[in-house]
């Protein structure tokens, strides 16, 4: 008898855990594929774009800009912008675009807040997309960070993002509507560690925390918090890090990624955009962490770029 029970209890918690697995496909199926994405006009018509002059803010901007949304870019670089602008509204007849120079490595952040408020006086801002981000030049171990980079990570990756929230929180408050997107990364959620990327994959781990809080904090106001977990995509900054230089199947352009991107604004507070980094996500939950810790990945992504051979 207490075999049977034993077995009977097994194949009980067998079904259920084959019935979740079914579940949590056929859910991810319609979320990434089939379910409509929500009128991002509806937020207002004013969307705000950090880091946006290449990479993934470039697409997400111009992405936005197809939705019908005028453009807000935010960025160091002034003919950057101008360029951009200008693609926009040629590409975009009906669009408009205003650029706020700031420059988050060197910026206090009380005088990006008073930038960025200046910037959006008057406009009826119904979306910000935090993209703007900034990596380890190569991997390295944690006492080899130097501290002009250290600043700059803790800079880039966790000020800008605190004071442009904060800073266009009252204006959605106000409305009653809005949405604010941070883009995350893998390094802080799809994997239980990032050696050699710590600092980075710790700024990130920071964002998560953030959004999901505000999530769960502003949505009486009717203010959508997300964060967005990508993993590697075909950009500057990986190829810099990585060497990665063509897209693959796990390795998106930005243009693919910013139109899954786009399509997940207002849904969950946490999620993965582009299907097949949510596919690696999904299956990284069934993995072990010794086998996920990508130590001797960094290793090797160090060793390449200090011109030795494995």
């Amino acid at each position: 008898m207490e075999v049977e029970f034993i077995l009977t209890v097994v194949y009980i918690l067998g079904f259920f855990s084959l019935c979740n697995l079914i579940w949590s496909l056929i859910r991810g199926i319609w979320v990434l594929f089939l379910r409509p994405a929500k009128n991002l006009k509806k937020y207002g018509s004013w969307a705000v774009v950090t880091g946006c002059t290449e990479g993934l803010g470039k697409a997400i901007a111009f992405e936005l800009a197809s939705k019908g949304l005028n453009i807000l870019l935010v960025g160091r670089n002034p003919k950057k912008l101008e360029a951009i602008s200008t693609e926009i509204r040629q590409r975009y007849k009906l669009i408009e675009t205003k650029d706020v120079v700031i420059d988050f490595q060197v910026h206090s952040g009380k005088e990006i807040g008073k930038l960025i408020e200046e910037g959006i006086e008057g406009l009826d801002i119904g979306i910000l997309i935090n993209v703007a981000g900034e990596n380890y030049p190569t991997a390295r171990y944690f006492h080899e960070v130097d501290q002009e980079l250290m600043q700059s990570l803790i800079k880039v990756n966790i000020d800008s993002v605190t004071w442009m929230t904060r800073s266009v929180l009252p204006i959605m408050i106000s409305k009653r509507k809005g949405a604010i997107v941070n883009i995350g990364s893998g390094s802080s959620a799809i994997i239980p560690s990032s050696p050699l990327f710590t600092l980075y994959a710790s700024t990130k781990c920071y964002m998560d925390q953030l959004s999901r809080s505000l999530y769960v904090e502003y949505k009486k106001y009717g203010i959508d918090v997300q964060v967005q977990v990508p993993g590697y995509c075909v950009t500057k900054m990986t190829l810099r890090m990585a060497a990665i230089k063509e897209p693959s199947l796990f390795i998106p352009m930005p243009e693919d990624f910013a139109r899954a991107s786009v399509r997940m604004v207002g849904y969950e507070p946490r999620c993965s955009p582009y299907w097949a980094h949510a596919l690696l996500w999904g299956v990284s939950i069934y993995v072990p962490d010794t086998v996920l810790d990508t130590f001797r990945l960094a290793e090797g992504i160090r060793r390449r770029s200090q011109g030795k051979t494995d």
